[in-house]
């Protein structure tokens, strides 16, 4: 009978000089202490513009148990995990950065998990990370607004997870744009095991998730997640509206009565930049929303390969 099969799925961008040592670190665990599965990576090169492609062919030319993907431009991190997804083939797959960032000591109590414990999805969330404070305080604020979308969010968000095979097919199948990789995690169902660990800093390379991308992510985060932003903009929209008429009665009432509150303009322009703030604000929100309508009925390819490497 043949080995159980782990495939690791590892997005690259930038990443020169951390990808060999990584895929080092994952053989030589399989070598020591895992002999009974058998593994395959899967490397997906999301447009880099250094020597990371570079270095890929140099590993795949002499290693064939790693594969590799390469897209025609950058087309984003949740991108690359669903290309390395679909060309897995494992009876269980794990997502996991190439910049050292995340322990690969880890993978031998992911894969017990799974395997002991008949866990469909073993997450390894972050209890602390070796990042700056402003990196942190961003990560905190998007992770807990993310927990009241979905309550299962740990507040300090997760990138590096086992999935089983079965929910491996459920994630490839997903046919939409714009994705949140954990939000589609957690909604998928399955049974989940959850690992805390400290996330490590990265010492080779610099972060090239910058505000712009968080930015992005967060948005797509908090619309794909749920109805929260549109029912808050209902809510906040019907408050506006209750206090308008009441303030609209009384600023009548004492017109009738000829004893008008106050001289000037002020109060006026005040409530009209803060009913206009409101409005520019829903309709921002609205828009997002219709922009992924259209993205989704423009039926654009999530990516695009430009070359492959491996046997697939």
């Amino acid at each position: 009978m043949n080995n159980p099969l782990i495939s690791f799925i590892l997005p690259v961008f930038r990443n020169e000089g951390s990808i060999r040592i990584t895929c080092s670190k994952i053989e030589e665990l399989f070598h020591y202490k895992l002999q009974t599965f058998d593994f395959e990576i899967v490397l997906v090169n999301d447009g880099s513009d250094d020597g990371s492609w570079a270095e890929i062919l140099e590993i795949t030319s002499v290693n064939e148990r790693i594969k590799a993907l390469s897209f025609s431009r950058n087309f984003g991190q949740v991108a690359a995990m669903i290309a390395g997804a679909r060309y897995a083939k494992g009876n269980a797959a794990v997502f996991m950065s190439a910049d050292l960032q995340d322990p690969v000591e880890l993978i031998e109590e992911m894969i017990q998990e799974w395997q002991n414990q008949k866990s469909e999805i073993v997450i390894c969330y972050r209890t602390d990370r070796e990042d700056s404070i402003s990196s942190k305080l961003t990560s905190a604020i998007f992770y807990r607004f993310m927990k009241i979308a979905n309550p299962k969010m740990p507040e300090g968000g997760f990138d590096y997870v086992l999935l089983d095979r079965k929910p491996l097919d459920v994630f490839t199948e997903i046919d939409e744009r714009n994705r949140f990789f954990q939000g589609d995690i957690l909604w998928m169902g399955f049974n989940i095991k959850f690992i805390p660990y400290k996330r490590l800093k990265r010492t080779i390379g610099k972060s090239q998730w910058n505000f712009s991308k968080k930015l992005k992510y967060f948005i797509d985060g908090s619309l794909n997640t749920s109805y929260i932003p549109i029912r808050f903009m209902s809510m906040i929209g019907t408050a506006t509206a209750i206090l308008g008429f009441i303030y609209a009665f009384v600023v009548a009432y004492t017109r009738f009565i000829n004893k008008v509150p106050f001289k000037g303009y002020a109060p006026i322009v005040i409530l009209l930049l803060i009913i206009g703030g409101l409005i520019m604000i829903m309709l921002g929100i609205i828009g997002e929303y219709l922009w992924r309508v259209y993205d989704e009925t423009r039926k654009r390819p999530v990516y695009i390969i430009k070359e492959q490497v491996g046997k697939f």
